[in-house]
C-alpha cells in the first residue's frame, strides 16, 4: 500500500488533509451518542428480506493455497466533487486507504484495509456529514470485523442510522436523509455496501462490472418490500415523497420509517469479489454521475484518461467535468480507487480470420469478362 491517506470532502473545496476530520452535527452540543448507537438497540425493519453476501457473476480465481502468494493491490485513490446546478452542496465522500490506524486506537499490521464512501444528502446536508464522520467508526470499532464483515458492516449502517435519529432527537434542526456506499478493501477482497442509488463500478479488464444494485422504488424488489411494509409507490416516488426506496435518516417524514419498521429502509445491500491481477480500478459515485454516465461509458473514459495520466484524483476530476458537459443536474461526487501503479493496459482484441466471398452479381460480371476472353 501506498502512503497513509485520509480525505474528507464536505464539499466546500477540493483539497485532502491528513487531519481534517467532517464536522460532527451533534458535536458541542453537551451530548454524545450513547445506548442507541449499540447493537442491543438495532431494530431490522421486519419486512426487510435479508441480503446475503452476493457472488458477483465473474469468474472465480484459482484457490492457490498458498496464502504468501495471493494477490493483494496496491491502492491509490482518488476523489472530487462539485455543486453542479444545484444551490446547495449534500455530497460527501471519504477516502481512507489505511481505514483501521484511522479509525482504531491500535495499530494494525494485517495488510489492506481500506474504506471509501460517498453519502448523497436530500433535504439538508447533517445526515450525510453524519453518516460520513460515524458509519466507518462503527464498522472499525465492531469486534466482528472483520472477521464477520458482513454483519459488521449492516450493523454499522442501522447503527448510524439509529444514532441519527437521536441526534434529530436532542436537535430537531438536523432533519435529513441521505443515501449511503461504502467500499471496504480488506486484504484482496472487495466488499460493497450500497442503500440508496449511489453506484460502485468495478474494471476487470476493460469490463464494467456492477458492485450495487440502484435502489429505486420501481424498481420490483423494492417495491414488494415496500408495499409489505404498508407503503406505496407514487409516479417513481416512496409514498409519494422520496426517489429512492433505501436511505439512512429521513425520520421527520411521516410514514417512511419508526423503530418498529416502515417502508424506507437503512439496511444495506452487499456484494462481494475477490480482487485479481485483472481488476484495475473502481468508481463509486453520487448518482449526479450515474444519471449521465452508464457504467460501462464511465469505466471507458476513465480508463482513457488514466492511461493518459495514472493519477486517480485526476481521473475524479475528469469524469465530474465530463458529467457537467454533459448537463447533469444534481451535485456531482466520485471516487476513484486504482488498484495497481501501472496505468491500465491497452487491451488488443485478437484478429479473428476473415472469409472473403464475391457476391451472385460479381460473379456473373467475372463470367462474362473471361467470356469476352474466349471471343
Amino acid at each position: 500500500m501506498e502512503d497513509s491517506k485520509l480525505m474528507f470532502d464536505n464539499c466546500r473545496e477540493n483539497e485532502s488533509s491528513s487531519n481534517s476530520k467532517p464536522p460532527n452535527p451533534i458535536a458541542g452540543g453537551g451530548h454524545r451518542l450513547v445506548a442507541s448507537a449499540t447493537k442491543r438497540s438495532l431494530v431490522r425493519h421486519p419486512s426487510l428480506v435479508r441480503t446475503k453476501l452476493s457472488d458477483v457473476s465473474l469468474e472465480p480465481r484459482a484457490a492457490t493455497g498458498d496464502h504468501a502468494t495471493e494477490y493483494i493491490p496496491l491502492l491509490r485513490s482518488g476523489a472530487w466533487a462539485d455543486i453542479g446546478s444545484r444551490s446547495s452542496m449534500e455530497d460527501v465522500y471519504v477516502c481512507a486507504d489505511n481505514f483501521m490506524s484511522h479509525y482504531r486506537s491500535t495499530s494494525s499490521n494485517e495488510g489492506n484495509r481500506a474504506f471509501y464512501g460517498v453519502f448523497d444528502g436530500h433535504g439538508g446536508k447533517h445526515a450525510a456529514d453524519f453518516a460520513c464522520y460515524h458509519l466507518p467508526r462503527f464498522i472499525a470499532e465492531d469486534e466482528d470485523f472483520p472477521r464477520q464483515i458482513d454483519r459488521a458492516i449492516s450493523s454499522a449502517f442501522l447503527q448510524t442510522d439509529t444514532a441519527f435519529a437521536e441526534a434529530c432527537i436532542l436537535d430537531a434542526d438536523l432533519a435529513s436523509g441521505t443515501t449511503a456506499l461504502a467500499a471496504l478493501v480488506i486484504g484482496s477482497s472487495l466488499v460493497v455496501a450500497n442503500a440508496g442509488d449511489c453506484r460502485a463500478v468495478l474494471c476487470r479488464r476493460g469490463k464494467a462490472i456492477e458492485m450495487s444494485r440502484d435502489h429505486k422504488p420501481v424498481c420490483l424488489r423494492e417495491k414488494e418490500r415496500i408495499e409489505a411494509s404498508g407503503g406505496y409507490v407514487d409516479d417513481g416516488y416512496l409514498n409519494g415523497q422520496l426517489n429512492v426506496a433505501r436511505a439512512l435518516g429521513d425520520w421527520h417524514l411521516e410514514g417512511l420509517k419508526s423503530v418498529d419498521g416502515g417502508p424506507l429502509s437503512g439496511e444495506p445491500e452487499l456484494m462481494s469479489t475477490r480482487l485479481t491481477e485483472e481488476d484495475e480500478f473502481l468508481i463509486i459515485g453520487c448518482d449526479g454521475i450515474w444519471d449521465v454516465f452508464m457504467s460501462q461509458n464511465a469505466v471507458d473514459f476513465a480508463r482513457r484518461r488514466l492511461q493518459e495520466h495514472n493519477d486517480p484524483v485526476m481521473c475524479s476530476k475528469d469524469l465530474v467535468d465530463e458529467a457537467l458537459k454533459r448537463k447533469s443536474g444534481d451535485n456531482l461526487s466520485v471516487v476513484v480507487v486504482c488498484f495497481k501503479k501501472q496505468p491500465p493496459p491497452n487491451l488488443v482484441a485478437p484478429r479473428g480470420r476473415v472469409h472473403r466471398s464475391i457476391s451472385a452479381e460479381g460473379l456473373k460480371e467475372l463470367q462474362s469478362f473471361l467470356d469476352t476472353l474466349k471471343d
